[in-house]
Formats: structure tokens, C-alpha cells, sequence
């Protein structure tokens, strides 16, 4: 029996296969257990931060990337006490394949634990956001997702980094400084996109608009979906989606129509030279009656000018910042009771009908 423990396959004792089978498969079926053990050890820590915070998020963001890492650090550990088999031993461009092997190994081992840390990330920006809507300042909403997705890039370089030095090792002081001499040339190769980037801290820090915000900026009217790294996604009035770089957000004169205190609207008449003054009156009164609507929070209605083909009454009127709806109907209500007062006061709009008269002239006598 010991004889059949101790036999060779490639080059390790058949028991060495097995304890390690058993550790790997312990492992797997703990998984579970261990995982939430080590999350809720985790989150003792974090809950210092906010002590409203929910477990369950948290649980659910960290478990799974803690179970994988697990079993990979665990079971690559364990295969790495094999002796390697010298049949499986050959050489690709002279790099052989227990090199190849133990890289790959690494690799998996830092991808994971960068894995877990992005959704360390995940879950801090879960905490921000909470805190940003309890506070009711959606910039600062926009600000944590900004950073959440600034940082997962910062850590995923430091990753590969990682994976270079630790698994290859590949100096990655050769890397920064080869990376410093071509910076010149990236820099002026790149130029428009670091200028995006930079602007894009300058929106987030500055914070002139924010995402739900409606825009009016070079001619494009929209609300902002999202404010990215390099560029501000608006839908448009048309329901297009406009991609904007930042670069244009910042150097532009940028109308932020949701910070406005007030909607304006505008009536302009041109009336026939024919209307009596004493009318006029009447209609500039009526349409201050008009104007005095309960959404209606200030107006004003005067005889604008004379001129030689018309009189122009104006009447500017600004309501509470509702919604566009609700402006469109405020707006056609008072278009229609001025159309109704006109009637009534059978006042005609300037050019409305053109007289044409045809008259016979003076017969020339036969020369």
C-alpha cells in the first residue's frame, strides 16, 4: 500500500497529487464560507466610515471577487510544491515552459487581487453617492462616479505594472523612463485629448452643469446624460445623443437653461395705422388683465413704437421655471385670449388685407 502512495507520475509520489486534489477541492467547498467570513472582517473597517452603511451591498459586491481569489491563490500555491514534470519541460525561443508557467500563475494571482480592489472602489463610490443624494447635490453625485472610474483606470495601470515586473520581470524603472523620454512626442500626439481631460476636471471642480442639467451650448440644446473623461454626452431636443468634447464645454459660453429663475415669454403686435388711440388703451389694458395669470409672476405691456406702417405693442411676460410643457401651454393661452381681444376690438394687424384700387384715367384725344 505504501508502495502505491510512493509511485512516480511525472516525476511526483501519487500522494502528493492527492493532498494537494483534497486542498483545492477543501478549499471550493469552504469557498463560500471563508469568503464571508473574510468580507464581513472587511467591512468592521469600512463601516467606520458611514455606520448607516448596508452589509448586503457590500456583501454582494466582494464576496465573489474574495471566493475567486481565493481559489486561485490557494490552488496555484498548492501546484506550485510539484516538482515540474521534466517530460513538459521544453524551451519557445529560449524561454522555457515552466517560466512560461509561473507567469501565467502570477498573472491570474494579481489579476484577481486588482479584481477585488476595483470593487473595494465600487463599493467606497456606493457609500459617496449615498452621502451625495442624502445632501441633494447631484454634482457631487457626478463628482464620485468621475473619481470611481479615475481610479479604477489609475489601478489597472498599476496593475499591468504589476503583472510586468512581478510575472516577466520586466524593470519597470526602464518603462517610466523610456515612457518619459517618448512623453514629448505622446504629449503633442495626444494634445486635443489631454486637453479634454484636463477640462474635464475643471467642469468637475468649477461644476457649471452636471448631469441632468439642460443645456444650450454651440447651437446644440439638450440635457446632459453624462460627463466623461473626455467628452459630455447631451440628448438633444430631437432625441439625438451629441457627444461634445470638454475641451468645447469650457472654452465655450456655455447657457445652463436649468439654473434660470424665471421662463420669458414674448408677444410682439404690429397694428394698422388705422386703430384709434383710445382703442389702443383698451387693448394694452386688456392685455395686462391677460397677463395676470396664476403662473404668470411678472409682465409688462406698452405701446413699443410708431412708425410709418404700423403701431408695435409688446408685451413680455416671465413665468416660474416650469417645465416646457407647461410654458408651451401658458404661452398658446395667452396667444389665444389676445387673438380673442383683437376680435373683440376688431383691430386689424398691420399688411393683414391690402386695398387695390383701379381707376380709369382721362381718355387721350386721336393726334
Amino acid at each position: 500500500m505504501h508502495d502505491f502512495w510512493s509511485q512516480l507520475i511525472f516525476d511526483n509520489p501519487l500522494k502528493r497529487y492527492v493532498f494537494i486534489v483534497g486542498t483545492i477541492l477543501l478549499v471550493i467547498i469552504l469557498k463560500r464560507w471563508i469568503s464571508l467570513l473574510i468580507a464581513r472582517f472587511l467591512f468592521q473597517f469600512i463601516r467606520k466610515i458611514d455606520a448607516g452603511l448596508d452589509s448586503s451591498s457590500f456583501l454582494a459586491l466582494v464576496v465573489g471577487p474574495i471566493g475567486t481569489f481565493l481559489i486561485l491563490f490557494v490552488s496555484i500555491s498548492a501546484i506550485e510544491k510539484l516538482h515540474f514534470p521534466t517530460a513538459l519541460d521544453f524551451d519557445i525561443y529560449e524561454v522555457s515552459s515552466q517560466q512560461i508557467i509561473h507567469a501565467l500563475a502570477i498573472s491570474v494571482i494579481i489579476i484577481g487581487f486588482i479584481w477585488l480592489l476595483m470593487r473595494l472602489v465600487d463599493f467606497i463610490a456606493l457609500i459617496l453617492q449615498r452621502k451625495a443624494r442624502d445632501s441633494g447635490d447631484l454634482r457631487d453625485n457626478q463628482l464620485v462616479v468621475f473619481f470611481r472610474d479615475f481610479l479604477k483606470v489609475f489601478i489597472g495601470i498599476i496593475g499591468i505594472l504589476m503583472v510586468l515586473h512581478q510575472a516577466f520581470h520586466v524593470e519597470v524603472g526602464s518603462i517610466t523612463t523610456s515612457l518619459g523620454l517618448a512623453g514629448a512626442a505622446v504629449a503633442l500626439a495626444a494634445k486635443e485629448s489631454i486637453e479634454n481631460l484636463i477640462a474635464s476636471f475643471v467642469i468637475f471642480f468649477d461644476k457649471p452643469f452636471t448631469a441632468g442639467d439642460v443645456l444650450k451650448v454651440n447651437g446644440i440644446s439638450g440635457t446632459v446624460e453624462r460627463i466623461g473623461l473626455r467628452s459630455t454626452r447631451i440628448r438633444t431636443d430631437q432625441k439625438t445623443y451629441v457627444t461634445v468634447p470638454n475641451k468645447q464645454m469650457v472654452d465655450s459660453v456655455v447657457d445652463n437653461l436649468s439654473l434660470r429663475t424665471q421662463r420669458k415669454g414674448e408677444l410682439r403686435l404690429e397694428l394698422s395705422l388705422s386703430t384709434p388711440s383710445a382703442v389702443l388703451d383698451e387693448l394694452i389694458a386688456g392685455l395686462k388683465q391677460i397677463l395676470e395669470k396664476d403662473k404668470v409672476e411678472n409682465s409688462t405691456a406698452f405701446l413699443n413704437d410708431i412708425s410709418g406702417n404700423a403701431y408695435l405693442v409688446s408685451a413680455d411676460y416671465f413665468t416660474a421655471p416650469v417645465t416646457q410643457d407647461d410654458f408651451n401651454e401658458i404661452k398658446q393661452q395667452v396667444n389665444l385670449d389676445t387673438l380673442r381681444l383683437l376680435e373683440r376690438l376688431q383691430i386689424r394687424i398691420a399688411g393683414a388685407s391690402t386695398d387695390v384700387r383701379v381707376t380709369a384715367g382721362e381718355a387721350r384725344p386721336n393726334l
